[in-house]
């Protein structure tokens, strides 16, 4: 991936991390965005998912830094815990979850522009295309 994207996405990154509500409004905003993510959620340990998720942040970055062989050495395990065999994480979930992250990215990132959109949209679609070419495997 183009090393400006990636800048650009770290450089957001850090701006929403900064937020001390930003990982809350995504949790907030992806709940609220259907009957069957909540339901996917009900029982979750939140204050734990929320130190998955941003731990998730840099694995997906990390992925996508060499799209030839980050998302099969980095991925690999959050692919088979997301995929059929486990959580059952369906790609329109995937969809729901990165409209959800984009909308909180918009609303938290001081710097959020069209080009900060479309890196962060850039970066997770890496990772997001892995889990789901693998949802079987």
């Amino acid at each position: 991936m183009d090393a400006g994207v990636l800048r650009v996405f770290e450089e957001s990154l850090e701006r929403c991390l900064v937020d001390p509500d930003f990982l809350d409004l995504f949790y907030g905003n992806f709940l609220g965005s259907s009957p069957k993510v909540r339901e996917k959620f009900a029982g979750t340990d939140f204050d734990r998912q929320k130190l998955a998720l941003r731990a998730s942040f840099d694995t997906m970055l990390k992925a996508a830094r060499d799209e030839t062989d980050g998302p099969r050495i980095h991925l690999g395990p959050l692919a088979e815990r997301h995929g059929s065999r486990q959580l059952r994480i369906g790609a329109e979930l995937y969809d729901l979850w990165l409209d959800s992250l984009l909308k909180t990215v918009q609303a938290c990132d001081p710097g959020w522009s069209e080009e900060v959109d479309q890196a962060w949209e850039a970066v997770m679609g890496v990772g997001i295309h892995y889990l789901c070419e693998h949802y079987n495997s």
